[in-house]
């Protein structure tokens, strides 16, 4: 019988058959805010279906420095996590729960035969590669064009969407690791946003004012 959480959210998207393949096969996993679901170079054996929450894209550096390359929710995969599948590798990138996450984890086996067997799963895919290309690009254009102020902004506004609340609980540290930058920049430009009347800032938290 198809999993009732799985069918409410991804009916819209899937024939019965193969959301019955998907409830037959996933495993569903639940994990906190800050908790690790996969490593760079770890050998990917599951790609994830989101249900609740967010999970946090990086990439890292060969000085280990860290950059955010985008956001999966609700309805989302990771594409990169395909990619990585379906040539036999191990991951290229980082996957930290940006809130408290829910998702069905699928067997990487599944995933060919599915491209081949269901037109809805391949189209899924090929347009969660189109958003996530489009948010790569996003990322280039925003570390090539915009001043570290713009892009602070930026950030965290992306970080109120995914989480649904202008009001982000974070540290200055946490956001210098997600810019690739210091903790001594970000406390000097969030008190330029603050004077501008774009954020607030409290006690390991900050209101977004301007969404």
């Amino acid at each position: 019988m198809i999993n009732e959480t799985l069918q409410q959210n991804y009916d819209y998207l899937f024939e019965a058959a193969l959301l019955q393949e998907i409830s037959d096969v996933a495993v569903y996993k639940k994990v906190e805010e800050g908790e690790l679901l996969m490593d760079i170079g770890q050998p990917i054996t599951h790609m994830p279906l989101l249900i609740n929450g967010a999970i946090k894209i990086l990439r890292e550096d060969d000085k280990g420095d860290e950059l955010v390359l985008y956001y999966i929710e609700r309805g989302d995969t990771c594409t990169l996590t395909f990619s990585c599948c379906m040539g036999k590798n191990t991951s290229e990138i980082r996957a930290v729960a940006e809130t408290d996450t829910e998702l069905f984890m699928i067997p990487v086996g599944q995933l060919e035969i599915w491209m081949a067997k269901y037109q809805s799963w391949r189209e899924f895919i090929l347009e969660s590669y189109h958003i996530r290309v489009k948010e790569l690009l996003e990322t280039v254009d925003t570390l090539a064009f915009m001043r570290m102020d713009e892009r602070l902004l930026k950030h965290l506004q992306d970080k109120a969407k995914v989480n649904h609340d202008e009001v982000i609980s974070t540290t200055h540290q946490e956001i210098a690791y997600d810019l690739n930058t210091s903790r001594v920049v970000i406390s000097r430009l969030l008190k330029k946003l603050e004077k501008e009347g774009k954020i607030e800032m409290h006690r390991n938290q900050i209101k977004v004012l301007e969404l």
